[in-house]
């Protein structure tokens, strides 16, 4: 007799364990998702090739690296001391979803344009701005990171973001393959279907920022 509640603690631990990583699958499906959609590399991809144009296979990849490195710290330094950084600075989230909408909105605008978002001098350079932020890491990536922080264990919005920025690396990685398939054609027939859609993101940054300073 004295080995059932023995048997049935073990079964309550082992329901409870299911239950958590239960939770803990949710929780990550919650915090994963969001974070892809708004990081969008599927839908950067267009942009990651029209900046690399006219660049070697080495200097594409190390466009790619630079960028995906300086969207993770960007990423990580928002995740972990975002809201310290903007109380600081007395910014509020609102302000920095405007700054950076117009910034989108004038590089998508210079684009349909001039067929150009920047001047290309060194790769690390378009590394940096526009692909590692505000495209990968922008404003809505970090009003998303501040978000979930709100609703969820830090380490599970760290581990969402960790795997999305992995994916989107992969991603970049491998447009040459997409280009090869789509052409130069169908890649600037997609580019500039991507830059008219790239304003819409920016003006709906701007409006949710007038929304989050309460002007609209």
């Amino acid at each position: 007799m004295t080995i059932c509640p023995h048997f049935f603690t073990i079964e309550q631990q082992s329901i409870l364990g299911r239950k958590q990583m239960t939770i803990s699958l949710q929780s990550f499906v919650f915090t994963f998702v969001p974070l892809f959609i708004v990081m969008d590399p599927l839908g950067n991809l267009p942009f990651i090739i029209s900046l690399s144009e006219g660049m070697s296979r080495r200097e594409r990849r190390n466009m790619i690296h630079i960028a995906i490195v300086t969207a993770k710290v960007v990423g990580l330094v928002f995740l972990f001391f975002g809201r310290f950084i903007l109380k600081v600075l007395d910014i509020s989230v609102g302000s920095f979803a405007i700054a950076g909408g117009l910034i989108l909105l004038v590089l998508s605008i210079k684009y349909m344009t001039s067929g150009q978002m920047v001047e290309l001098i060194k790769e690390e350079m378009a590394a940096v701005v526009p692909i590692g932020t505000p495209l990968i890491s922008g404003p809505a990536t970090i009003t998303t990171l501040l978000l979930l922080t709100t609703q969820f264990s830090l380490y599970i919005v760290l581990i969402s973001f960790t795997i999305n920025i992995f994916l989107s690396w992969i991603i970049f990685l491998l447009s040459s393959w997409i280009f090869r398939f789509m052409g130069i054609g169908g890649l600037k027939a997609v580019s500039k279907v991507f830059s008219l859609l790239l304003a819409a993101i920016a003006v709906s940054m701007i409006i949710r920022g007038l929304e989050l300073i309460n002007i609209l």
